[in-house]
């Protein structure tokens, strides 16, 4: 009878420990959510200091155009004017997939958002600091359907032929 009360107490135990475990998860989730949701208004609000407050100092953004990746600075650079003006960029969420490693201080996630491009994804990796989780990496691409990828390509041909031109004379 000891043995079983005592398996019965092992078994609460460990459940409990699962649901701790999962609502943490869903908490951090949720602040992910919440940090993503506010960067992208803060963009939509033209809020420059708040965008770039919810980035972390070493932060990386690669746009669209493949001659796009930023480091913060460079960023913000580029940015600038667009706030200045009041208008920078509206994105709204369509979907978000949020991953997290209890483990460490990173989570990454995938979004589909609809823009003045039409829907575009998102991706990238947060980090928790000090100040909670801010954006330390992010992709922007524009998607395009796959039965529109041969008149794309023909589209943007020039374009990458000289780009990739440029890249391999850089590399060697």
């Amino acid at each position: 009878m000891k043995n079983i009360i005592a398996v019965g107490l092992l078994l609460t135990q460990l459940v409990c420990i699962a649901q701790t475990k999962e609502n943490e998860i869903s908490d951090t989730k949720q602040e992910i959510n919440n940090v993503l949701e506010r960067w992208h208004k803060a963009a939509a609000d033209a809020s420059f200091d708040s965008y770039f407050g919810l980035m972390t100092e070493d932060a990386i953004f690669i746009g669209t155009d493949a001659t796009e990746n930023w480091d913060l600075n460079s960023f913000k650079d580029f940015s600038k004017p667009y706030f200045d003006k009041g208008k920078a960029w509206s994105f709204s969420t369509l979907e978000r997939n949020i991953f997290s490693n209890p483990k460490t201080n990173l989570a990454w996630f995938d979004e589909l958002l609809d823009t003045q491009m039409g829907i575009c994804r998102g991706s990238g990796i947060l980090e928790k600091t000090t100040e909670g989780w801010k954006v330390k990496h992010y992709v922007l691409s524009i998607a395009i359907p796959n039965e529109n990828v041969k008149e794309i390509t023909a589209l943007k041909k020039t374009f990458d032929n000289d780009l990739m031109k440029k890249l391999r004379n850089k590399k060697n």
